[in-house]
């Protein structure tokens, strides 16, 4: 280890900011020793480490502009530390905040939105909406567990996620942010996939929970979800494999799904009937889905995120509406219920099949239409042919919407009739958000509204975001 490396080790400093990914930001002054807040040197981020905080540490990675160093002591604590609620925290990598009180949470996913606007996008909204907060916990109704044979080494099979920013499967037999009885499962989990026959074949599990069957029953707090679990497996299944299947699902009660190819492979194994779906009841939609569908992971958080986004839209019963990346029709039949009519359009044939069979489920196939299009893959011509509507919204995925901008941006030079007059765009990386901001603010005429986050990730590093654009 070189000499700086082990000068560092006990060194402390006093923490000046947080990184997205929780990680403090300190500065080394040039003799690597104490040094006080503000003081200019060598940039340090510290995994485990708040803003304020004094902290000694040590060196994991040395780099020319920067060092990585996890904490060894605290000496002087934040306000707003918290006690990991998980065991597993600082191994697995499905949380990184949980040492952060759930508001200072809030507010640093705030600032990154703000900052991402004020420097990607050169603008600031005309208001701050008030976050959107939900359950910190038991939230996480999706999740994709990843599989790995240690036999030889731990004499166990690891469900899971993986470690931080690794490929390693954290050994972790519970889950804070899974609901309970799925986090019960992980221990079952490893013994059911230890006495398969495909041990080594089975790379991942994927996780799906639905609301109970029945909302009204005698006692609601006795129904139970419906919860499905897909198995990837690369080889097929003996005689013996499907009953050890088939018995756990009786005793967990759990649905089994199978996965033996790609995406387009996946299908019910046993019980052979079951039912999948969350609700709106704001709107009087029952959604149902499938396990591989992509639906929101947190579904208290998802009815207040389209409650707001519907309130944000101001949609009259005379609009028209465009619902742009609309999956399965998460805002889309809402929004029928609201307006004269709705098309939603989405670029999986899969998905926009399922969106029509959730409008005919819940009586609105009259108000809402569904299409195929590629969204990344946007002309002036392409809008066009989605006809005029006064409203959209948009709910694209990481990569955000750029394309649509841009033809925005051509359209308000050749046929500016086309453009809607308001936009609420919701986002799941404010980075993207920022970038085609600047697109409709500085090109197409637009103004930036109202902006402000969803936390619908409580202690992950994920910003998820809703803002709202008028034309001038």
């Amino acid at each position: 280890m070189p000499e700086a490396v082990h000068s560092a080790i006990h060194s402390a400093v006093w923490v000046e900011s947080l990184d997205l990914e929780a990680q403090g930001i300190a500065r080394l002054a040039p003799d690597e020793q104490e040094t006080e807040q503000g003081q200019s040197g060598k940039v340090l981020f510290i995994k485990g480490a708040l803003p304020s905080e004094l902290v000694t540490y040590t060196v994991t990675r040395e780099r020319a502009r920067f060092n990585k160093a996890k904490v060894l002591q605290v000496i002087k604590p934040a306000v707003f530390r918290s006690l990991p609620q998980c065991p597993f925290f600082g191994i697995c990598g499905g949380c990184s905040m949980q040492h952060l009180d759930i508001r200072a949470q809030i507010a640093m996913k705030q600032r990154v939105l703000e900052d991402d606007l004020k420097h990607i996008a050169k603008i600031a909204p005309e208001e701050i909406l008030r976050p959107m907060g939900g359950p910190a916990w038991e939230y996480r109704h999706r999740a994709r567990f990843s599989v790995v044979n240690r036999s030889i080494k731990k004499g166990t099979v690891l469900v899971g996620f993986h470690e931080t920013k690794s490929g390693y499967v954290a050994d972790m037999t519970s889950c804070e942010i899974l609901p309970k009885h799925v986090s019960d499962l992980l221990p079952e989990l490893r013994r059911l996939v230890m006495g398969l026959s495909i041990v080594d074949f089975v790379p991942q599990i994927e996780l799906a929970v639905g609301e109970a069957e029945e909302p009204g029953s005698e006692d609601p707090k006795k129904a139970k979800p419906v919860t499905a679990l897909v198995f990837r497996h690369l080889k097929p299944l003996n005689p013996q494999d499907e009953q050890l299947l088939k018995d756990f699902a009786d005793q967990h009660q759990v649905w089994i799904w199978l996965q033996p190819k790609g995406i387009d492979t996946v299908a019910p194994f046993y019980p052979e009937t079951g039912h999948l779906r969350y609700r709106l009841p704001e709107f009087e939609i029952e959604m149902p889905f499938k396990p591989a569908d992509f639906t929101q992971v947190n579904h208290l958080m998802n009815r207040t995120l389209v409650s707001r986004a519907l309130s944000l839209l101001e949609v009259k019963s005379s609009d028209r509406v465009l619902d742009l990346f609309c999956g399965i029709g998460n805002f889309t039949l809402p929004l029928a219920r609201q307006s004269t009519s709705v098309l939603g359009i989405e670029g999986l044939a899969s998905l926009t099949t399922r969106a029509n069979d959730n409008a005919q489920h819940n009586g609105l196939a009259h108000k809402a239409s569904f299409m195929q299009s590629n969204l990344f893959e946007v002309s002036t011509e392409t809008v066009s042919s989605w006809g005029k509507a006064e409203r959209w919204l948009m709910d694209p995925p990481r990569e955000g919407a750029m394309e649509i901008c841009k033809a925005l941006a051509e359209l308000r030079l050749s046929n500016s009739d086309l453009l809607p007059q308001r936009i609420v765009y919701v986002s799941c990386n404010p980075k993207t958000l920022a970038r085609d901001t600047e697109i409709l603010c500085h090109h197409a005429g637009y103004v930036l509204k109202s902006a402000g986050i969803v936390n619908m990730f409580p202690h992950t590093s994920h910003v998820e975001s809703i803002a709202v654009f008028d034309r001038l």
